[in-house]
C-alpha cells in the first residue's frame, strides 16, 4: 500500500469511553474510525475533507477498557471530488498478550472541500498492489450499482 494512501492509528480504550460494564461505546469506535478516514483523505487530497456517508457498521466482537484499538484507513477509490475509504478496526487485549482480532470494518465516503466551502477535485488514484486492485474493483462495482 502506498504510504500516501493509508494511515494507521491506535489508542488504548479508557474508562470514560465505556459503559459501567467496561464495554467501549460503539460511538467512540465510530468516531475513531471517522477520524482515521478523515486523516487519510486529507493526506491524499492535501485539503480539508468531510464525511458524506458511512456504510453499515457491524461489530464482530466487544471492545473493552484497556484494549488497544487500531484503525487502518485506506483510500480504495477516488471519484472527481470524493474518495472511498476502507477502515478496518482491530482490537487487542494487551494484558492477555493476545493477537489483534478484527472488530469491525466499514467504508466511508469522504468529500474534498475547497476553501470556498464547495467540493473540489482530488488527484487521480491508480491502485498498485493486488490488494489495492481488489478493493478498487469492489468499490467501483458498488458505485456503479448505485448509479454514481
Amino acid at each position: 500500500m502506498n504510504i500516501r494512501n493509508q494511515i494507521v492509528m491506535s489508542q488504548v480504550m479508557l474508562p470514560h469511553q465505556a459503559n459501567v460494564a467496561g464495554n467501549v461505546h460503539g460511538g467512540e469506535i465510530m468516531k475513531f474510525m471517522d477520524t482515521a478516514a478523515g486523516a487519510v483523505a486529507m493526506k491524499y487530497a492535501k485539503a480539508n475533507c468531510v464525511t458524506a456517508r458511512v456504510d453499515e457498521l457491524e461489530f464482530h466482537l466487544p471492545i473493552f477498557v484497556g484494549a488497544l484499538v487500531t484503525c487502518t484507513a485506506s483510500i480504495v477509490y477516488v471519484g472527481r471530488s470524493s474518495m472511498e475509504v476502507f477502515v478496518n478496526v482491530e482490537s487487542e487485549d494487551l494484558e492477555a498478550n493476545s493477537k489483534p482480532e478484527k472488530a469491525l470494518s466499514a467504508y466511508f465516503t469522504m468529500v474534498c472541500m475547497g476553501k470556498n466551502g464547495r467540493p473540489q477535485s482530488v488527484p487521480e488514484y491508480t491502485p498498485e498492489t493486488e490488494d489495492e486492485v481488489k478493493l478498487y474493483q469492489e468499490a467501483k462495482a458498488k458505485r456503479e450499482k448505485k448509479g454514481k
